[in-house]
């Protein structure tokens, strides 16, 4: 493009240049042309020598004259190109280069040119003011790119862009990791919904109507995953490929499967007693038993009731502790008193199985501010478990100490022990290792659950070890106030 500017305003001042030269050259001969007629004529009678003699002179003068003419001409017309060219050609040509420049994205401002006409001026600043605009529009497409790019690279789920072919022209580590991909493998839409077996077709999901924005389910080792395909067009509004959405939805899924076994564990723990208080009343009113017999099936009926009144309690107080609708009382006290007088209240049961049972007080405990009700059911549950999976004559030991800004309690029993498969869902609700002997022992199977949200209310902690046939070791820790 420059060169070809130039080129022609060269070439014109060149043709310009040779049209004059051309002009005077003709002009110089029909001079010449006309010398020697007039020496013809008007000196016929003059020798040759001399009238040769003059024409060679006249033709001398000419061709001076002519060659000055030509070499003025010649000056003015290289100035004419040289000014030229500076005055319009460079102002051009560095306009031009600059806005190559601008095309590489460097960074390039054009007001620094000193053009010396006015039209070529106003073009220069009219390239400067869209520069800066087509700069500010660079950075923020670029910004905007910038900040894409980073919500998907940080989102946890999972997003894949494929085009037409199938071939990945996006994807992030998410979506990597969720569908177990190595991005040194040359994977494919087909090759990777092969490998998961789901049919699943690339071109009906662009094509057909049905569908658009389609979800499927599909399993993933032991992960669930939700896909949702959502094709997308191009500038025209053809179809230029599929975005798919992976959402990992196992712990979804895991919480609708305990939603599910919660309602059929408290189903089936109120039909039992209910079942058993209607067929004992029923016996009654149907038969006549003596004083005894009736006696002892009230028994039954009262226990049963009051069985039932344990787990409704239970799942009320579970209920206002899911629902955040527990108001705590908290109070300063003395962790190390309340585990004292939770023994003594359980010292009955103690007794009946031959325990030993040994509290042991670590001096100078910081008090705690907590909801000393809520801590005390808490203790009281762990301590009577440990009494009631320790065979007779078992020992029991209970530890109230302080540790890294914590109280904490510990209660070690040498019990019946929990097997290692269990312990990682013994805060679950109705889970029960042993469900027939915890049922005869009168447990409803959530006393740990309760006592897990009681303490996290509290910003404590419990953990349990256990070990089959060793015996059992619970931990509660509560925040202690500084001393």
């Amino acid at each position: 493009m420059i060169k070809s500017i130039q080129t022609k305003i060269i070439l014109i001042f060149f043709i310009l240049g040779i049209i004059i030269i051309g002009a005077l050259s003709i002009f110089s001969i029909n001079s010449i042309k006309q010398v020697e007629q007039e020496v013809l004529v008007n000196n016929a009678l003059i020798n040759e020598e001399f009238i040769q003699t003059g024409i060679d002179e006249k033709i001398s003068q000419i061709k001076a004259i002519t060659a000055i003419e030509i070499g003025v001409f010649t000056i003015i017309t290289i100035l004419v190109c040289y000014f030229t060219y500076k005055a319009v050609v460079k102002p051009i040509k560095d306009l031009i280069q600059n806005a190559e420049k601008v095309a590489n994205g460097e960074e390039v401002e054009f007001n620094k040119i000193d053009p010396k006409q006015n039209q070529i001026e106003e073009l220069s600043n009219a390239f400067d003011i869209m520069t800066k605009e087509l700069k500010q529009n660079l950075n923020e497409v670029a910004k905007q790119k910038k900040q894409i790019e980073t919500i998907l690279l940080h989102m946890t789920d999972g997003i894949i862009a494929f085009d037409m072919e199938g071939n990945i022209i996006y994807s992030n580590p998410a979506a990597m990791e969720l569908l177990n991909l190595e991005r040194e493998k040359q994977n494919t839409f087909k090759s990777i919904f092969e490998d998961l077996k789901t049919d699943i077709n690339l071109e009906k999901i662009v094509y057909l109507e049905n569908w658009t924005s389609s979800e499927q389910r599909i399993d993933v080792g032991d992960k669930f995953i939700n896909l949702l395909f959502a094709p997308f067009q191009d500038e025209n509004d053809k179809p230029d490929g599929v975005i798919v959405v992976i959402q990992d939805i196992t712990e979804h899924v895991k919480l609708d499967n305990m939603r599910k076994e919660f309602v059929a564990d408290v189903s089936h723990e109120l039909k039992t007693p209910i079942t058993s208080i209607m067929g004992y009343a029923d016996t009654l009113l149907e038969s006549e038993y003596d004083k005894e017999m009736q006696t002892k099936f009230l028994e039954v009926i009262s226990s049963e009731a009051r069985r039932m009144a344990r787990l409704v309690t239970d799942l009320l107080v579970l209920s206002r502790y899911d629902n955040k609708k527990v108001t705590k009382e908290e109070s300063i006290f003395d962790l190390g008193e309340v585990t004292k007088n939770c023994i003594e209240r359980l010292r009955f049961e103690v007794e009946k199985k031959k325990h030993n049972i040994e509290c042991f007080v670590t001096a100078n405990v910081p008090p705690v501010n907590a909801d000393k009700y809520g801590i005390e059911r808490v203790i009281l549950n762990i301590i009577s478990n440990a009494i009631k999976y320790t065979p007779e004559n078992g020992t029991i030991k209970v530890y109230v100490g302080f540790v890294y800004n914590d109280a904490y309690i510990k209660v070690i029993d040498n019990g019946i022990g929990i097997p290692e498969a269990d312990l990682a869902r013994i805060f679950e609700r109705f889970y029960r290792v042993d469900k027939a002997r915890s049922r005869e022992l009168g447990g409803t199977g959530l006393g740990l659950p309760i006592a897990k949200e009681i303490i996290e209310q509290n910003n404590g902690s419990i953990d349990i070890k256990s070990e089959v046939g060793k015996g059992t070791e619970v931990v509660i820790r509560i925040p202690a106030l500084k001393k």
